[in-house]
């Protein structure tokens, strides 16, 4: 019997793969490792932005706990929310890879888009789903873009499962784009037990077109989730997993979290 999805759109958040028991205690200990975060891990020398810090403390600070330990929600704050940008890859544009039944990569990438940018609005960011050619791209602006995609429906051999993610590293934040790679890399690869093919990385990803499109600032990763011949099944019948190891990277990126 297939499991229930416990990450559904519109509303997936961070907190679904949390027990009850442990959520209260967990929203006092975020707030305060990402309040200690801004004053520890966002000196000059950090890869994100010197103005940012206080932004994503508030953003990530999306709920607070009583005297009784009910959640109550967070005071409104005008300020603007941190800013994250999302390529549903081929959106607008094709319909990408298509499968002997129907089913199209386009499908697959926006609906993982999707419970993505569920997940990051739940975390109090502001999340702009992008087409593949969105004019929006020229010169964007923010934390971080990230595009995905899927491979082929074919049948190529028995190594063709896995994940894969390339860099804007002739950008004019390679450093930062590095460092968003390698958090997506582990992050997603723990989340969804996929392995990384790096050995299928692709000129088209390497060379992609959106990491010449937004600003020189703005820290670009693409990301193809998985063969959408072997690891049909986990994309298409649980993408929450996938989308939260989307979601993991991406924080792991924005909280300068460590990584092997």
């Amino acid at each position: 019997m297939r499991a229930r999805d416990p990450y559904p759109l519109p509303h997936p958040s961070i907190w679904d793969f949390v027990p009850q028991a442990l959520r209260h205690v967990a929203l006092v200990l975020g707030v305060g490792m990402a309040l200690a975060t801004v004053f520890t891990a966002w000196t000059p020398g950090s890869l994100l932005p010197s103005g940012v810090a206080e932004q994503i403390a508030s953003a990530l600070a999306f709920s607070r706990v009583n005297s009784d330990s009910t959640p109550v929600p967070p005071t409104v704050d005008a300020r603007p929310r941190p800013r994250i940008g999302l390529v549903a890859g081929h959106k607008g544009n094709d319909s990408g890879a298509v499968c002997p039944d129907g089913l199209t990569e386009a499908q697959v990438n926006l609906d993982i888009a999707s419970r993505v940018k569920a997940g990051l609005e739940a975390s109090g960011f502001q999340v702009d789903l992008l087409d593949e050619f969105d004019q929006r791209l020229e010169g964007y602006q923010a934390l971080a873009v990230v595009s995905i995609h899927n491979d082929s429906c074919d049948f190529i051999n028995n190594e063709a499962t896995g994940f894969k993610v390339a860099g804007a590293v002739d950008s004019g934040s390679p450093d930062k784009s590095q460092r968003l790679v390698a958090c997506l890399i582990n992050r997603y690869a723990k989340q969804t037990g996929l392995a990384f093919h790096s050995g299928s990385v692709t000129l088209d990803m390497t060379q992609y077109h959106s990491f010449y499109e937004v600003h020189l600032s703005t820290p670009i990763a693409i990301i193809e989730t998985g063969f959408l011949n072997l690891d049909r099944r986990i994309l298409t019948e649980e993408p929450y997993k996938v989308a939260q190891g989307v979601i993991d990277g991406i924080l792991c990126y924005l909280l300068n979290e460590p990584v092997q």
